[in-house]
């Protein structure tokens, strides 16, 4: 696409008049607009061109289409539709999603790249927040991030829910519960119900009076439809106390609108079906179980500990499990995929990475970019470059981006903890939102 057509809508926001002439040359059976008003109309009237009309905006960055709708009532409700919200999103541009902290200001900001790296954009600053470092998480679906921190911790916590392109965010409302207990644990997990086409925040509350023995668990569903909070009743298929539930809920992965999330010490994976609102249980493989939950290794003369628990992720559209209690022996890594989700059929890919698995950082799978390719993070992230790991499924090779930071980002205050990725999206957040 030429220059001039990728700024076709901003630079007409004064008349309708240019876009309609090079709309009807493209329209073989339509007649000679004439009247102001028939350009006004010029959406809604012509059936025929919305597949035009649609493919130009498809192509135009999520800026330029924000801005589009306000050049007439006909351009912004077409752009609303959620029809076309969908389809935007199905040929939207996929990018890297980082987010960094800044322990004396405790500003959070939240940072965008292309996906074969380049500079870095400042997407979204949060000030004043609780997002810290050692367990803060984000997880994209269909557009959208949810950011929480303190996963399984004690309560508050914060949990963000924002998107990445049009830069938009809201805090969720914090959820108090029916519980007066003094020791309360919550998690804040993301999914997406595909049969309403509508993202929601599952919670899970445990409480107790004592340390570590919750002795209650409370079900919270938050949805975008309604901006609201309400309790579900539904039981859990474990027992809370017997399988530490309260001790690791960090890391969820949603899949055909199931959330997932593993327990820390069986490694069985709870399933909460956002259509029917009930869980279930799957078993893992068997190789899934690590042989140590614990290995040292040294590295520039320093001994360092890494902890074997699994790891849950998304691969192909389906619920994978990274196995790594190996890698610093064989500097290869196992990852789990439930191919067939009814049948409980787990199928394994090996990856062996190209160099020593300690001299590389000790990177670890953290999202996958589409069907083929999985990104792994460096533990340890550089000040100025920040060097990315692809690798490809088909190819079973490796590929490294480079990431280029900016100051003030390179500051020795400011630690980067998060490298995923989002597809560019006009999903909006109708309530509540803010923009920085």
């Amino acid at each position: 696409m030429t220059d001039g057509q990728s700024e076709l809508i901003p630079n007409i926001s004064c008349s309708t008049v240019i876009i309609t002439q090079k709309m009807e040359t493209l329209l073989e059976d339509e007649e000679e607009s004439q009247t102001t008003d028939a350009q006004s109309e010029l959406i809604p009237n012509f059936s025929c061109s919305n597949v035009i009309i649609e493919e130009i905006f498809s192509r135009l960055p999520v800026q330029s289409i924000l801005r589009s709708r306000s050049v007439c009532k006909p351009w912004h409700s077409f752009i609303s539709d959620p029809s076309f919200t969908n389809f935007y999103f199905s040929r939207a541009t996929l990018r890297l999603f980082l987010s960094a902290y800044n322990n004396s200001t405790r500003k959070r900001y939240f940072l965008s790249a292309a996906h074969d790296g380049g500079s870095v954009t400042r997407l979204i600053t949060l000030d004043n927040t609780l997002l810290i470092n050692d367990a803060a998480e984000a997880e994209h679906l269909n557009g959208l991030i949810c950011f929480t921190s303190a996963n399984g911790h004690l309560a508050p916590n914060d949990a963000f829910v924002l998107n990445p392109s049009t830069r938009n965010n809201f805090k969720l409302p914090v959820t108090y519960g029916s519980s007066n207990s003094s020791e309360v644990y919550t998690c804040y997990l993301f999914g997406f119900d595909e049969s309403r086409n509508e993202h929601k925040v599952l919670n899970i509350r445990m409480s107790g009076n004592k340390l570590f023995e919750p002795s209650a668990v409370e079900i919270l569903i938050f949805s975008m439809s309604s901006y609201s909070w309400r309790k579900v009743n539904v039981e859990l298929p474990i027992d809370v106390a017997r399988d530490h539930l309260y001790f690791y809920i960090k890391r969820s992965v949603c899949v055909n609108s199931v959330i997932h999330f593993m327990l820390v010490y069986s490694f069985d994976i709870l399933a909460f079906d956002l259509r029917t609102e009930k869980f279930s249980k799957i078993s893992p493989p068997r190789d899934v179980v690590p042989r140590d939950l614990r290995t040292t290794y040294t590295r520039d003369g320093k001994v360092f500990a890494k902890y074997n628990h699994p790891r849950l992720i998304k691969i192909n559209g389906c619920v994978g499990v990274v196995c790594h209690d190996r890698v610093v022996e064989s500097n290869e890594m196992d990852i789990w995929m439930l191919q067939d989700y009814k049948s409980r059929v787990w199928v394994k890919e090996t990856v062996t990475f190209p160099e020593s698995w300690i001299k590389l950082d000790g990177p670890f799978p953290s999202d996958s970019i589409n069907t083929d390719e999985i990104i792994f993070s460096p533990r340890r992230l550089s000040r100025y470059v920040i060097s990315v790991l692809i690798y490809n499924m088909k190819s079973r090779r490796f590929r490294s981006v480079q990431v280029t930071l900016k100051h003030p980002l390179c500051s020795e205050r400011v630690e980067f903890d998060q490298i995923k990725c989002y597809v560019e999206s006009i999903v909006p957040l109708q309530r509540n939102i803010t923009r920085t």
